[in-house]
């Protein structure tokens, strides 16, 4: 399992878009990577199939590793690591910096 889920805020701390901050729109585990809203955007262009088609440039969102990312935590507002602790039975995810858990 990954450290990172659907919907974190996530920051970038490494690459292109060092400093960005965005959320999870995608995980995939096996290949350890994430895609960020608004970050790794890349160019790709589309050829006409049709004669109704148009030929354009499409822009989108491209996987990036997830060791390039940090959580941010909602409680402190800091990029953080996360660690992992019992709650009730429960596996949860926590915040290395101020201990609150970032799992609703």
């Amino acid at each position: 399992s990954m450290f990172v889920k659907k919907g974190d805020t996530v920051v970038v701390i490494a690459g292109k878009d060092n400093g960005k901050q965005g959320t999870v729109t995608a995980v995939s585990p096996k290949l350890n990577k994430v895609i960020v809203e608004g970050v790794n955007i890349v160019s790709k262009c589309k050829k006409k199939r049709t004669a109704q088609d148009k030929s354009e440039i499409v822009k989108f969102e491209a996987p990036i590793d997830a060791s390039n990312v940090q959580v941010v935590c909602a409680a402190c507002g800091k990029a953080t690591r996360v660690a992992h602790k019992e709650v009730d039975g429960k596996k949860v995810r926590v915040c290395k910096k101020c201990g609150e858990t970032l799992d609703v």
